[in-house]
């Protein structure tokens, strides 16, 4: 089932106007909830977006890919960078059992917490996460029989495009400066439905075996 929706999954950037139930839509947002998270601190945020105002604003921010406009509903995925704080990664820590000891051990570590590192760092890893998050949601709604398109493209901190929109969408969304818009996840009913064709490197030029470049039989 799961490789079925890997396999047909695609980028879907025209949509009928037959509406995703709200019950649909919270099924897609509870897989990117339980997606994998590092130590579980689950670094993410998610809004969705219904109205056209919103939609229309968007659309304008992601240089106007039509499919953020005209999809009947927007996830926005958002890096939430104060979940390495010490307050809200410690709360984690302190949930999966681990006593106050233990827990100082993980806040203190730069291999365990980015935030030992820096911003840059946090921004990075949390990125990471919400990306694993954005997979499970895209498949789900497949599963689902809903198209989707993952639009990176947009006016944010990451491509650091120069232009108005990047604030006037976070104040839009009531985001703060430690939350990082990353991504759009559009969903809606493909318009005229096709067959998914995939065009990807093949397998031996991406796998190695033991080191690059040595094939994996």
């Amino acid at each position: 089932m799961v490789m079925n929706a890997i396999q047909n999954r695609k980028s879907v950037r025209k949509y009928s106007d037959k509406v995703v139930d709200d019950n649909i839509i919270r099924q897609i947002i509870e897989s990117g909830r339980l997606a994998p998270s590092w130590i579980n601190v689950q670094p993410w945020k998610f809004i969705v977006v219904k109205s056209q105002e919103l939609k229309d604003l968007l659309s304008a921010s992601a240089s106007f890919q039509p499919q953020v406009k005209t999809a009947h509903a927007v996830i926005c995925c958002i890096a939430d960078l104060d979940s390495w704080n010490k307050t809200n990664f410690g709360k984690i820590l302190l949930q999966r059992g681990l006593d106050s000891e233990a827990s100082e051990t993980f806040l203190s570590s730069k291999l365990f917490n980015p935030s030992m590192l820096g911003d840059y760092e946090v921004l990075l890893r949390s990125v990471e996460q919400v990306s694993f998050a954005v997979s499970y949601m895209a498949l789900q709604a497949q599963e689902l029989g809903v198209g989707t398109c993952v639009v990176g493209a947009i006016s944010n901190e990451l491509t650091k495009k120069e232009d108005d929109y990047t604030e006037k969408v976070k104040t839009a969304l009531g985001l703060n400066n430690r939350q990082v818009l990353v991504s759009y996840l559009t969903l809606g009913y493909e318009e005229s439905p096709t067959v998914s064709s995939k065009i990807r490197k093949s397998f031996d030029e991406i796998v190695s075996f033991e080191k690059i470049g040595q094939r994996y039989c």
